[in-house]
């Protein structure tokens, strides 16, 4: 099993959403403390972690993908945070997925055993990095859906070669090649250049807009990849790759099983939001209301009431600067009063935002300033970026870990 190398932290007055003026506090020692949220040495607004739903959804999808017969490289963008990776891979996970050169760097120094970068990459300062590592032994993949692609690749190749996924894409879509002809014609290009070899292709189905059009997609990346074994291109070990939070049923619909004649398949899933899912979009999109199964949304922030200037109208001392906004508005779920009971958020509404503000629209019994709202959120991506330490709490509101994030 793998330990991962988790960089030692502590708490100070830089620390957003923690009051900690005095000497630096190690996280280990802090959370030992077992400090209650409220009471504790808290300022509002904070962003938390619920303990319960975090290791529920890392067991959902990790079972998931075992009874579908697919590996799992949980998307590290979404939360960046090794203790995070460590319980991923400590549940079976293949590997972790990265966007960015800084991702698979943060990914190589905290020992994350294999590198799946789903993005095309052509700067040749981080190809020359990459190089080097594979030479020192890093499992790298990365996407090519282009022969300059393949080229700035090859270019960098050192002892090893690079590992290269063929990106099929759709109309509309990102990147990725349209059509299977410029597939081909990139994997060709991947399988003469010198310096890298093809192991297999890559799809993206997350941007579609339906169930329907999600597995039509998966379905043209199977055939592609069908058309590529009929061309002599791909190795007998294959590996392809799709997958994000809310079609990844189709993924294994499409995809698993033994549809590749003639070579032994690897299929990875990249879901990465699943792991604190969330009260917003992907409440919404989950696979899990089309099929058995149950994510918990596991980021709540809690915010101070700081102004209730008019009929209809509270002021929150939350905006941009920490809840996501691109992909919904923050959701109430439950009012603390100032006496400590804590009630359903029922007639709150965020309608809008400025960068520490937020505007909740009242039906009903108004909230009063100093009392505290419990906020879901929509869009895990932008949420763990906007907190670099988020406490972990139980189901009694104690503080049992502290989450690191390193965006």
């Amino acid at each position: 099993m793998t330990s991962l190398t988790i960089p030692a932290e502590h708490v100070d007055w830089r620390t957003k959403g923690f009051l900690q003026p005095g000497a630096p506090v190690a996280f280990e020692e802090f959370a030992a403390a077992r400090h209650q949220l409220f009471g504790g040495p808290f300022t509002w607004p904070v962003m938390v972690a619920r303990e319960s739903a975090l290791k529920h959804n890392i067991s959902a999808l990790a079972s998931f993908c075992a009874a579908h017969d697919l590996a799992f490289a949980p998307h590290g963008k979404t939360t960046m945070a090794p203790t995070l990776f460590q319980a991923q891979l400590d549940a079976g996970a293949w590997g972790i997925t990265a966007a960015t050169a800084n991702q698979v760097l943060a990914c190589r120094e905290f020992g994350v055993p294999r590198i799946l970068l789903a993005n095309e990459l052509l700067d040749p300062t981080a190809l020359r990095w990459l190089g080097d590592e594979i030479g020192r032994g890093m499992e790298f993949l990365l996407y090519a859906d282009s022969v300059e692609g393949v080229a700035a690749i090859s270019a960098a190749a050192g002892e090893r070669p690079f590992r290269v996924l063929v990106e099929f894409g759709h109309r509309g879509g990102r990147s990725g090649c349209r059509t299977v002809e410029e597939l081909t014609s990139v994997a060709r290009a991947v399988t003469a250049a010198p310096g890298t070899e093809l192991a297999g292709v890559a799809g993206y189905e997350g941007g579609l807009p339906d169930v329907p059009a999600a597995g039509a997609y998966l379905g043209l990346l199977r055939d592609a990849t069908a058309e590529l074994s009929k061309a002599g291109l791909l190795p007998r070990d294959v590996i392809v790759t799709a997958g994000g939070s809310a079609y990844f049923d189709q993924v294994a619909e499409q995809l698993s099983g033994a549809w590749l004649p003639g070579h032994e398949l690897t299929v990875i899933l990249r879901s990465g939001a699943y792991v604190s899912h969330d009260d917003g979009i992907y409440t919404q999109r989950t696979p899990f209301t089309r099929i058995p199964g149950s994510l918990d949304a596991a980021l709540e922030i809690w915010a101070q009431v700081t102004s209730v200037p008019e009929p209809g109208l509270a002021i929150v001392g939350l905006g941009k600067r920490e809840a996501p906004y691109d992909a919904g508005l923050p959701v109430p779920l439950r009012l603390r009063r100032r006496d400590g009971s804590v009630h359903p958020a029922g007639g709150l509404r965020v309608t809008d935002t400025n960068d520490h503000h937020a505007y909740v629209m009242v039906e009903g019994p108004p909230p009063r300033p100093g009392d505290l709202l419990c906020f879901g959120i929509s869009h895990p991506c932008t949420a763990f970026d906007k907190w670099q330490v988020i406490p972990v709490v139980d189901d009694d509101e104690t503080v049992t870990d502290l989450i690191r994030t390193y965006f």
